[in-house]
């Protein structure tokens, strides 16, 4: 039954998949799971055709109303050598006035606000409104006490981050070593870190902070963030923060599903035999690491899927505001002279993009090689599939310290792959360990850690989970300002 006068949420999402996907979903998630009527604000980069395609594809139109508002002329704002986070940051800071335009013209009008944390520059207009503004962080709690306490070591510690010759320690959470520190922290000097320092001080501004974890896989890091934890703390914040995670993309329904050939191919292999190789979105390599990794693959003897984009020897997120190429064969001519043809029978190559949440979910797959997204992995873990952790820019360095010496849940190779190229024996070995083969014990142990984290994610989401009770309460908290 509809309700008359239903509570209206109003999400904020920047560009790229690993922010808008997660938004849909948890836009989803309140109307479901309590009946809230949704409109989602997407600022599009209107450069990535691959982008378009998903979001039609995550999209439900009868849950959620998607407006779209095109990326802003952000000609002079840029300098050449600018990142991708002050990109972000600046066509966001420009989509502002367009965002509180809508914010105080639609109808009915909105109960509360949530934003990504490249959005907190709308946090204002929501107290113009007097209502509740909330900051979602797609990514981890351990990411986004990093993220809080980065203004604190900025006072605290004199010269580069990366220079430090102990981990920076962070109160009530594990200490972050400097070779795994965000992108944005690498260069104090860089445009990057004063935008970063600058959502870091905006978060605080909001009335909460929907983070996309669970209790069970980051309790205490949750904990040092709350009031009286040892972080909030430091920071003297008292900001209610809510694990209500795995928010992750559901599988597509049959009409958009995989593939006829796709679903043929991966029916065919026997269960757990394959390993899924994508970099999400936005991830590139070397074209000597891409020859590499040609040939770990076909070392390993594993049968594999390879979600293939060309090289790029600039930047690691380089594909992230680009269209690439659709066609296999045009990447393909990238590859070690014979690769596809000598490895067709137990191998798969798909250009650009592929339904990686349906692919995750097949039964043949037993095996991720991932650069480490936050939404990657969730969907990864959340189908019982272990991980490669292969990070590559943003948080990804983090992301795969947390998955493969905390939770137990990835191997990694011996150096960042942004340090120095991964060689194919390395890469052969760690596709091994997680294909079952050779090594059963080491694959064994890995399998029964992911399944014990899918069972807790699972349990979290369940109506008597954490999660599910975390969003409850901002429900409440939100129906109850009104």
């Amino acid at each position: 039954m509809e309700l008359q006068n239903p509570t209206h949420l109003l999400l904020v999402s920047s560009p790229g998949l690993g922010h808008v996907i997660p938004v849909i979903e948890l836009a989803k998630r309140f109307v479901l799971h309590h009946n809230f009527k949704v409109t989602v604000l997407a600022v599009t980069s209107q450069t990535s055709r691959v982008e378009t395609q998903i979001l039609n594809s995550v999209l439900t139109p009868s849950l959620c109303h998607l407006i779209d508002i095109p990326s802003p002329d952000l000609t002079g704002l840029l300098a050449q050598n600018d990142r991708m986070v002050t990109r972000l940051c600046v066509m966001m800071r420009e989509s502002t006035p367009a965002i509180k335009s809508i914010m105080y013209e639609i109808t009915p009008r909105p109960s509360a606000l949530i934003v990504d944390f490249f959005s907190t520059e709308a946090i204002p207009a929501a107290r113009e409104l007097d209502i509740p503004s909330y900051v979602f962080v797609p990514s981890h709690a351990w990411f986004l006490a990093l993220l809080l306490y980065s203004p604190l070591l900025h006072e605290k510690i004199v010269g580069e981050y990366v220079d430090q010759k102990e981990p920076l320690k962070i109160p009530g959470c594990s200490a972050v070593r400097p070779e795994d520190l965000v992108d944005q922290m690498l260069d104090r000097s860089h445009r990057e870190y004063t935008e970063y320092l600058g959502i870091a001080k905006r978060i605080p501004q909001s009335d909460g902070v929907l983070v996309n974890t669970w209790e069970e896989l980051q309790g205490e890091d949750l904990e040092a963030l709350r009031e009286g934890g040892l972080l909030s703390e430091a920071l003297n914040m008292k900001l209610p923060v809510y694990g209500v995670g795995p928010i992750v993309r559901q599988p597509e329904s049959e009409t958009s599903s995989l593939t006829d050939s796709l679903t043929t191919w991966l029916d065919e292999q026997p269960s757990k035999s394959v390993v899924y190789v994508s970099f999400g979105s936005g991830g590139t390599m070397s074209f000597e690491q891409m020859t590499e990794l040609a040939w770990g693959l076909e070392l390993s003897e594993r049968r594999f899927i390879w979600v293939l984009r060309a090289p790029s020897e600039g930047a690691a997120d380089a594909a992230f505001f680009t269209t690439g190429s659709n066609e296999v064969d045009a990447v393909a001519n990238y590859l070690p002279e014979g690769f596809a043809s000598r490895t067709s029978k137990v191998g798969l190559l798909v250009p650009e993009w592929a339904q990686q949440v349906n692919i995750l979910g097949h039964g043949s797959i037993g095996g991720f090689l991932t650069h480490c997204g936050w939404g990657s992995t969730l969907e990864s873990v959340t189908n019982g599939i272990p991980l490669i952790a292969w990070p590559l820019y943003a948080e990804q360095r983090m992301n795969a310290t947390l998955l493969a010496e905390e939770l137990g849940l990835a191997v990694r190779p011996a150096v960042l792959p942004t340090k120095k190229v991964v060689r194919r024996e390395e890469i052969s070995e760690m596709v091994r360990k997680v294909i079952e083969g050779e090594d059963s014990v080491k694959s064994n142990r890995i399998r029964k850690r992911v399944r014990e984290v899918q069972e807790g994610a699972m349990k979290a989401m369940s109506m008597d989970g954490s999660s599910y009770s975390a969003l409850s309460h901002v429900a409440k908290a939100i129906e109850g300002y009104r």
